[in-house]
């Protein structure tokens, strides 16, 4: 097997072309080459990750339509709460300069959708964005839904107007109270064959969308975090309390990775060339195969087919005994 162990993630350096105040809190950022060159495709759902002067890498979904070579465009909602990157972001001109990864994308539209059903809460709204416009390219059949609190917050108002006219997108406000709002159930009370749904959002959005599209199909259902969420522990899950034994299958060697040190680092202390980039199971730069082992998935990414082969690096372990890389 070819291991997905990939080399250093190609880097662009892009200058940010225009700023726009999109909503309360919300800045799209025009990114493009400084000679104007064409820029690496994408796809709808891509994100990219963005170096920023403070030293923070931080991973935005594209907004704009993948036929748009010349640009990437992506929205960022300051969050007072945060890490620091998003104010790191709030804090770019016109004229700077930015080091941007190639797109990646964990969050790709169903090529055979007949309906495609597009849920965006609140900033989860940028790929959804991009999903619409790739979808109207292909005269696809879909539907937008947007919820937030108010007119004040729904970024991208103009690029929506067309859509609303035609029936295709639909914009939801609930005052800041999600049970006074529309209802996710309803809408998704039936599953027509077929048709696919999509959702990103904040964590009660999230988990509102999970419960509601509970009884659609394997494989119809599709989501992206954009802040990996809080774990509640059940009396069902596996508790790792110790180190584990991560094998090289091409060289035999072992390296114990101990308790509160992630397979990633180890890798990459002991010479093997492990990308990282969000460090909690959201970005899928870091994802490797593994051959034989038991492992403790916590990534927000992979689904079950890709977890019986695939691995995160930067967050998943060995839950006992020997856990063999394909590397």
């Amino acid at each position: 097997m070819t291991s997905l162990i990939k080399p250093a993630v190609t880097t662009l350096e892009l200058v940010v072309r225009r700023v726009t105040l999109e909503a309360k809190g919300i800045n799209s950022y025009e990114l493009v080459d400084p000679a104007r060159t064409e820029l690496p495709a994408f796809t709808a759902g891509a994100h990219i990750d963005i170096h920023l002067p403070n030293g923070l890498v931080r991973q935005y979904s594209l907004s704009n339509s993948p036929r748009e070579r010349h640009r990437y465009v992506i929205g960022v909602l300051r969050d007072p709460n945060g890490g620091g990157g998003s104010a790191a972001v709030h804090q770019l001109h016109a004229g700077d300069l930015v080091r941007v990864s190639w797109p990646r994308n964990n969050f790709e539209l169903h090529p055979d959708a007949c309906r495609s059903i597009l849920l965006a809460g609140g900033i989860g709204v940028t790929p959804m964005k991009s999903m619409m416009h790739q979808l109207e390219n292909a005269r696809a059949d879909y539907e937008l839904h947007y919820f937030c609190r108010g007119p004040e917050f729904a970024a991208f108002s103009e690029e929506f107007q067309v859509g609303i006219a035609q029936g295709r997108v639909h914009v939801h406000f609930d005052g800041g109270t999600p049970a006074n709002g529309f209802s996710i159930a309803s809408l998704l009370q039936e599953a027509p064959p077929g048709c696919h749904v999509y959702y990103c959002g904040p964590a009660g959005f999230m988990e509102a969308c999970r419960h509601a599209a509970g009884h659609w199909g394997e494989g119809t259902v599709h989501f992206e975090h954009f802040k990996a969420p809080a774990k509640t522990p059940t009396g069902g899950e596996t508790v790792v309390t110790d180190g584990f034994v991560a094998k090289i299958n091409s060289t035999g060697e072992e390296l114990l990775v101990p308790l509160g040190e992630s397979l990633a680092d180890v890798l990459q202390n002991a010479g093997y060339p492990v990308e990282t980039s969000c460090q909690s199971g959201l970005c899928g730069t870091c994802r490797i195969r593994y051959l034989a082992g038991e492992v403790d998935h916590q990534d927000y990414i992979l689904d079950d087919a890709e977890k019986a082969s695939c691995l995160t690096a930067c967050v998943s372990r060995g839950k006992s005994g020997v856990l063999v890389l394909d590397l």
